[in-house]
């Protein structure tokens, strides 16, 4: 990879990082709420009843009210963990209101694994990811780790849903050959 390229990532995940931390609690709030009716009516337009989130870390936009509103309507929801034999590598597990958490070596909140909850990759049907920044094409820009584009990468069948600040997208990413696009990106506005 050019080190120009990777300078300018580092860089861009820096100052992307940045601007979602300085929101405040109640841009938070509010930018959390406000991708919920778009959030469930492409639901719907899938279809999707098994659906795959994540927990919000440092400053991520929250998707914890649209999961809320999704377990009220009967949806099955499944959160990351990471793999505990293959690194670089996502489970998913079933989640519910009373899902028994812990952090994982990333610091991350992840479900405690049992792997009675474990869904195959095969069986999920939409994903909702959390991003440092995306653009108007759909590209995806993560934290580094490429746990999210080896996933998409195996299981291409998935409905890929990013969900990000409305301060994180930037007209257009530098992109690797591995980067995932995502079909859709809805973005939480913060006023």
């Amino acid at each position: 990879m050019d080190n120009s390229l990777i300078f300018f990532r580092h860089q861009l995940r820096q100052s992307m990082r940045a601007k979602r931390l300085s929101l405040s609690a109640s841009q938070q709030v509010h930018s959390s709420h406000s991708i919920i009716p778009h959030a469930i009516s492409l639901i719907e337009s899938y279809q999707a009843s098994h659906i795959a989130f994540y927990l919000p870390f440092n400053g991520e936009i929250s998707p914890l009210p649209l999961m809320n509103t999704l377990l009220e309507q009967g949806k099955k929801l499944y959160l990351p963990i990471l793999h505990p034999f293959t690194s670089g590598q996502l489970l998913f597990v079933n989640y519910h209101c009373k899902t028994p958490l812990k952090f994982n070596r990333l610091g991350i909140q992840e479900p405690v694994l049992d792997v009675r909850n474990i869904i195959p990759l095969q069986e999920l049907e939409m994903i909702f990811t959390p991003l440092v920044a995306c653009d108007k094409a759909g590209n995806r820009l993560g934290m580094g780790g490429g746990f999210y584009d080896r996933t998409l990468a195996q299981a291409p069948h998935i409905i890929s849903v990013g969900l990000a600040h409305e301060c994180q997208q930037v007209e257009q990413l530098p992109i690797e050959s591995w980067d995932m696009p995502l079909n859709h990106i809805i973005l939480g506005a913060s006023k």
